[in-house]
């Protein structure tokens, strides 16, 4: 018995909730932090060492095209200079051997292979084989093309055995008289290459390597000597493959990330190499922190939702028994508010709630008999008697006088705007029937003033179709005639115009007669009684306010702007309701 009471107690039931809805949430959250800070790790390892590799490239462009200009300018002198050779084209490659300290040697060779001139001023090894070295065999079998050869040491001069890169290509010799094939060379320490790629740092086991282009040859590595026993092992053919980018590499035993980066100028590669178990360590990390943080979060929102469902529950079942009550039909209830926190500000909203609907109810009885009352008032105006001996008297006297098509006229529209008027007890009616009634008013009304006023009825298509409650228009028009045209010497005009307007219905009444005074609009909308008779009481415009209102709500209703002397204009805004869409009232 003791176990059922716990279970079904608002604090357990709340404690239990709030835990295991937390827990769910912050395993959610969880989930996606790991799943986002890991992609995040990969992309930004993957990033870093895209940008690494990159520098190292961009550096080695940027010294291999010095290089370049170096050689161009060597060539040039060479170009330049007669008779070869001579003692001022050597003093001018010792001044460019003697500014470069990263330019080893220098030598103009024949297609032969005799040497024409060179630097340093050594004595030659013999057999070298200069023939069949690479870096001469490209020279002579591409002559306009400069090459750069792969690493290997400097065997030409006797006592020069650095590790250098040989810049050759085919030159012409000025010899005598004559004009002979050649070969240029110019030898660059490789130190400086050397420099630049140990400088890169991929984590604390990677690495890079450079390769050419055409066969897969190892220019540089950091561990070249265990490449050369075979005790390390790179997989040269699958970076073959990329001119750039990274790729996932197993072929060692390890999972490392491969990052390829092209040299522009020579078709290197820059091979760098970073292994992904250091980014697992990573993830780790980040998954070992969210989870003591979950841990931590738990325990704590368990602590904090026990407290406070003891203090929630009991006010909530003084709460319970009042609303009981209001079930039950005693909408005089009042909940006593005791503290300001979550349950006191319900208690407050379940009293302003009770108020509210015994106002509601109140107000619903009120515009019941305000509808009934306007609903009396239409059908007073649709029979209204007064304008109906008007406009007969009207109709006597021009039959009196022979105007027969004027009896006619006025008959026929009077026949049709009472038939509108009626619309078989519709309350309803499109726009074009709204407008087509208040013609047909003007028509009679404009007979009967003996054409003291024209008018212009203007609609948009898209207006026609659309619903609205009859006898809208006809009140404000007659305003209009009685209280702004009919004062005035002048020949007035009325202009009814209809539109559909940012998602709402505008139909608009514009006079150009006498106006009003600039706090006669505000009180006629407000029902306040207006003195002056030239403007009207306002009945008529109040009465059309309460029916938009009682049928579209608050949101829609009219607005008056008036000028002495200048004229009116009344708008009406009301709800978009099309013809198909719409149904009778």
């Amino acid at each position: 018995m003791k176990t059922s009471y716990k279970v079904k107690s608002i604090q357990f039931i709340i404690t239990v909730s709030f835990t295991l809805i937390t827990v769910l949430v912050m395993l959610f959250v969880g989930v996606v932090l790991y799943n986002k800070f890991s992609r995040t790790a990969e992309q930004n390892a993957y990033l870093y060492n895209q940008q690494i590799v990159e520098q190292v490239s961009f550096s080695l462009e940027n010294y291999l095209d010095d290089m370049a200009q170096v050689f161009s300018m060597v060539d040039d002198k060479i170009h330049r200079s007669a008779g070869i050779p001579n003692a001022k084209l050597t003093e001018q490659l010792e001044m460019i051997l003697d500014t470069r300290e990263d330019i080893v040697s220098m030598g103009l060779f024949t297609a032969q292979g005799e040497l024409v001139t060179g630097l340093p001023d050594k004595e030659l090894h013999k057999n070298t084989k200069l023939l069949e070295q690479g870096w001469f065999k490209s020279a002579v079998e591409n002559p306009n093309h400069l090459t750069f050869s792969l690493p290997h040491i400097q065997n030409l001069y006797k006592g020069e055995y650095r590790w250098v890169v040989s810049m050759s290509k085919g030159v012409k010799i000025q010899r005598g008289n004559e004009t002979v094939d050649g070969v240029l060379l110019v030898d660059v320490n490789f130190k400086t290459i050397d420099d630049v790629s140990r400088r890169i740092s991929l984590g604390q086991k990677g690495y890079a390597y450079i390769i050419d282009e055409s066969g897969g040859n190892i220019i540089y590595h950091p561990q070249q000597q265990l490449i050369y026993i075979g005790l390390k092992y790179e997989n040269v053919e699958q970076a073959l493959k990329y001119a750039y980018g990274s790729f996932i590499d197993n072929s060692t035993g390890s999972k490392r990330l491969i990052t390829i980066q092209t040299v522009k100028n020579v078709g290197w590669r820059i091979v760098g190499v970073s292994y992904m178990d250091e980014i697992v360590a990573t993830k780790k990390e980040i998954s070992d922190f969210i989870m003591w943080l979950l841990l931590f979060v738990i325990i704590f929102v368990l602590m904090l939702s026990a407290f406070m469902s003891s203090r929630i529950s009991l006010p909530i079942k003084r709460l319970e028994k009042s609303m009981r009550k209001v079930e039950q039909g005693d909408f005089d209830i009042s909940i006593q508010v005791q503290g300001e926190d979550e349950v006191g500000r319900l208690s407050r909203r379940f009293n302003f709630m009770v108020v509210r609907i015994r106002e509601l109810m109140a107000q619903i009885i009120q515009e019941q008999e305000t509808k009934r009352k306007n609903e009396l008032d239409i059908l007073q105006a649709q029979i209204n008697p007064h304008f109906l001996y008007n406009t007969l008297n009207s109709v006597v006297r021009m039959a009196g006088v022979g105007k027969k098509e004027e009896v006619i006229t006025m008959i026929t529209s009077l026949s049709k705007f009472f038939r509108i008027s009626l619309s078989k007890g519709k309350h309803v009616i499109t726009v074009q029937d709204e407008l087509e009634h208040v013609r047909h008013y003007l028509i009679i009304q404009q007979m009967r003033f003996k054409n003291q006023f024209e008018f212009t009825i203007e609609a948009e298509e898209e207006a026609f179709s659309c619903r609205t409650l009859k006898l809208i228009l006809q009140p404000i028009v007659e305003n209009s005639i009685y209280h702004g045209i009919e004062p005035i010497a002048d020949v007035g005009h009325i202009y009814v115009r209809a539109a559909v307007v940012g998602g709402k219905l505008r139909l608009q009444v514009e006079d150009n007669g006498l106006g009003m005074a600039p706090e006669v609009p505000g009180k006629m909308l407000r029902g306040e009684a207006v003195m002056s008779s030239r403007e009207g009481s306002g009945v008529g415009m109040r009465n059309v306010l309460e029916r938009i209102r009682l049928y579209y709500g608050e949101p829609y209703g009219l607005e008056i702007e008036s000028e002495l002397e200048v004229g009116t204009t009344v708008t009406v805004w009301l709800p978009v309701v099309r013809e198909e869409e719409g149904s009778d009232a």
